[in-house]
């Protein structure tokens, strides 16, 4: 007897119109980022589309907040890989129900909307707390390097600037010399109606470099001057170091050391509690964590509405003047005193008082030796770690698409919004 399979035939029609809450389980993620947006204050997205006066309608908000924060979700950020999914994947199909946006329009409803998706974070924070999750305790706090949407050999030091500003202008000086004689000997050859204000190519182009990099310098003298008056110096004297570097293609962002070396990047900051919840998230241009400590307590308290019982953070974030404000407050703080290299062995608490001279920094360092101190910190690596490992390796997010320090925010804002969705889910 011949083997018997399931019927298959491809070009059979449907006998039924199909209900779209059949093509998927009912307990997908697809229809959970559904069901969960309905839920969301949306009126800050939809409400530009109320006065709009145009013929063709647009397609709706709703639905494509559902697509974008879907496709957060699971790890596709590019507006162009978006537009496939719609037209190939079940479960982007069954959100756009059928609806399939090009690329630009997902581009465009991103970057118009990021000030209200960013306020999706306290949102769904909000929700989660409805939810069961309890209010914030203990929390872990660490940065992390991302890529901006700009390479590294687009920047040019200040020193490098000067040189290259007086390079150009040599160079300007000799095409224009060049331009002059060579009119001359046309108004001689031709006559002096000839018109001859069109710029050569070489001298267009030379014009325009001297024009970015003259831009490029007053921007980090006034960048000087703006971290000489934060640390109450004089500003007319300030002058940019010759090593300050300027981006060309992403000027907010900067050149930071990382795992991958040195690259063009931005320093993101997570505050996470014992759920893996973020419950503060932020983005800073600085390149290391020294002073993000007290602006993330204050991030923490304005997204979640509640301030952390206890802190834990890694030796980038330990300083006296840090350790000094913690004793302020009413917050347990665990801050690692140093860097220590894996498979380092905790070293033990010697006995005795410390002396009257101890620092700060040292009255921690003997914190986090007593076997209270060194249990609680020990906590840190499971609590935030594993949630930057979730995002950059697991959702694959590594690179910023947007461009700009505010536009970044508003990215960042909401990878972490979707990370709590999935801890949600």
């Amino acid at each position: 007897m011949a083997k018997t399979y399931r019927p298959y035939v491809p070009e059979q029609d449907l006998l039924l119109p199909p209900s779209l809450r059949d093509w998927l389980p009912e307990d997908h993620l697809a229809y959970f980022v559904s069901d969960l947006i309905e839920q969301l204050d949306l009126s800050a997205i939809t409400a530009v589309y109320e006065d709009e006066e145009r013929g063709y309608p647009p397609y709706h908000p709703v639905m494509l907040t559902k697509v974008l924060v879907y496709a957060y979700c699971v790890g596709v950020f590019s507006s162009r890989k978006i537009q496939r999914r719609l037209n190939e994947d079940v479960a982007f199909r069954v959100l756009a129900a059928g609806n399939e946006p090009d690329f630009r329009t997902i581009a465009d409803f991103r970057k118009t909307h990021l000030a209200a998706l960013k306020g999706f974070f306290e949102q769904v924070l909000r929700l989660a707390r409805e939810l069961g999750a309890p209010r914030v305790g203990r929390v872990a706090v660490d940065g992390s390097k991302v890529k901006a949407n700009a390479s590294k050999h687009k920047a040019m030091s200040y020193g490098r600037m000067r040189d290259k500003e007086k390079q150009l202008r040599d160079e300007v000086k000799h095409l224009l010399a060049q331009a002059e004689a060579a009119d001359a000997a046309e108004d001689a050859a031709y006559g002096a109606d000839r018109r001859g204000d069109e710029l050569p190519t070489d001298l267009q182009r030379r014009e325009s470099r001297l024009k970015r990099i003259r831009e490029a310098k007053r921007a980090l003298e006034a960048r000087a001057k703006e971290e000489a008056a934060a640390t109450g110096q004089p500003t007319d004297s300030a002058k940019p170091d010759p090593k300050a570097q300027y981006n060309f293609t992403d000027p907010e962002s900067r050149i930071m050391h990382s795992p991958d070396g040195f690259v063009q990047a931005y320093n993101v900051q997570v505050a996470v509690d014992d759920l893996q919840l973020i419950v503060g998230q932020a983005v800073t241009q600085e390149t290391n964590d020294k002073h993000q400590l007290l602006p993330m307590i204050t991030t923490i308290e304005q997204q979640s509405g509640a301030t952390p019982t206890q802190l834990l953070a890694d030796a980038g974030y330990c300083s006296d003047a840090n350790l000094a404000a913690l004793a302020d407050t009413t917050i347990d703080a665990y801050i690692a005193t140093r860097k220590q290299r894996h498979g380092d062995r905790p070293i033990s608490c010697p006995h005795g008082p410390l002396p009257k001279t101890a620092t700060r920094v040292d009255r921690m360092a003997r914190k986090l030796q007593t076997k209270a101190g060194a249990a609680a910190y020990a906590a840190r690596k499971a609590i935030v770690e594993p949630v930057i490992g979730q995002i950059k390796q697991a959702r694959g997010f590594r690179q910023f698409l947007l461009r700009g320090f505010e536009k970044v925010q508003g990215e960042w804002s909401l990878v972490c919004t979707t990370h709590n969705i999935l801890k949600l889910y």
